[in-house]
């Protein structure tokens, strides 16, 4: 069987179909397979019975100081110039996170809070970005004082219940995006554009996707139609010869043969109240108490005006065990982890023409605006790849 494509591309989410987009640009010939009943990934929205326009899988912000990466997504969207802020609940005061010269006047008595701030604006400068684990080391008595403040009632709490560890067990590189911000601006986000598309993200989605040479199937396991042997990938049963983009768990993929790579899934509750609005801000964060780590008030996204109603959404999140409707949403990083990881890359090693692309396949966190900007440069290699061997 000849098949009529020139690459099959697994997801449809940020990673799969701007990748799909770019080679159809280039007049390649695409399928991409999507397991669920709808584009967009973990992006995808939609209305929900009162009218609200619903993030399904949690809040997507997205905020970028790539030039490409946003150039490239408002071909597909006009944007509502969202600036997201975030609070976070402490002991029933809601604070600016990430925790910065507001928060500091918040959590401290007046005196206090004006040599905190003397101290952070002469030892870092204005405008700087602390991460909390450097704050940690201080030799200042009252700037350690802050940091312990802030790791216990910040992160501490909240971090165990988003990961399921202690703390000091979690990857550093964790612990190195909570910064403390040595300014009044209160924006979760300090990124040059921000924003949210402005029909919402599953629209920008359409748009993409809708271009002559992309077909998309929804509701199709990858297993169905592509199958990974040894030294080649099988579609429909027959040796194909094209590029391959898987975006999925890579573990998955091979059977999880070698063991089970460790992820964090989410649990949601989503709840219509009959008020205007629930809460001060899009989101709150429960660093403290709360089974739930945050509650995300979805109006506040786009400005939707409508009266008596809102809705709202609790997280919950816990370890992710494969089993049907559950979604891997973060990778665990360990040493142990990481050695699994790469046992399955070897296990593919010998594949050709085999990409593996996004926070799954690559088992690493990605904001959208990083994943974008990636997918156009392996979109790139992959063209430039088919040049060399025209």
């Amino acid at each position: 069987m000849e098949h009529n494509y020139d690459a099959v591309i697994v997801g449809s989410g940020f990673a799969g179909a701007v990748t799909a987009r770019r080679l159809a640009e280039a007049g390649k010939r695409v399928l991409v397979l999507e397991k669920r009943s709808h584009i967009g990934g973990n992006a995808y929205d939609s209305l929900d019975g009162a009218g609200v326009l619903v993030h399904r899988y949690g809040p997507h912000i997205f905020h970028t100081n790539s030039e490409a990466a946003w150039r490239f997504l408002s071909r597909f969207t006009e944007w509502h110039p969202y600036r997201h802020e975030v609070v976070g609940s402490i002991r029933g005061k809601f604070v600016p996170i990430p925790f910065n010269l507001h928060s500091v006047d918040l959590c401290f008595a007046p005196g206090k809070a004006a040599r905190l701030r003397e101290r952070l604006i002469a030892g870092y400068g204005l405008g700087s970005r602390v991460p909390i684990a450097e704050l940690r080391r201080q030799s200042d008595p009252e700037l350690r004082e802050l940091a312990e403040y802030i790791f216990e009632n910040v992160f501490c709490h909240y971090t165990e219940k988003q990961w399921g560890t202690p703390p000091d067990a979690v990857d550093p590189s964790v612990l190195k995006r909570v910064p403390v911000l040595v300014s009044e601006d209160d924006r979760y986000f300090q990124d040059t554009w921000q924003g949210i598309p402005a029909k919402g993200y599953t629209a920008l989605f359409e748009r993409m996707l809708d271009y002559p040479g992309v077909e998309v199937r929804l509701g199709t396991e990858a297993s169905e139609r592509l199958r990974v042997g040894e030294d080649r990938v099988y579609l429909d049963g027959e040796p194909f010869g094209g590029v391959t983009v898987y975006t999925g768990a890579l573990d998955e993929l091979c059977g999880c043969s070698l063991g089970r790579l460790p992820y964090r899934t989410l649990d949601f509750q989503f709840e219509t109240l009959p008020v205007t609005w629930f809460q001060p801000k899009g989101t709150v964060n429960y660093t403290v108490d709360m089974p739930f780590t945050r509650i995300t008030e979805f109006k506040y996204f786009l400005g939707q005006d409508l009266p008596g109603r809102t809705t709202i959404v609790r997280e919950f999140a816990r370890d992710y065990a494969g089993k049907e409707g559950e979604i891997p949403y973060y990778a665990v990083k360990n040493p142990g982890s990481d050695r699994l990881y790469a046992a399955y890359l070897k296990k593919i090693s010998a594949l050709p023409r085999f990409y593996l692309l996004g926070r799954l396949a690559e088992y690493q966190y990605y904001n959208m605006d990083a994943i974008v900007a990636r997918a156009l440069e392996r979109a790139d290699e992959i063209l430039a790849g088919w040049e060399a061997t025209a």
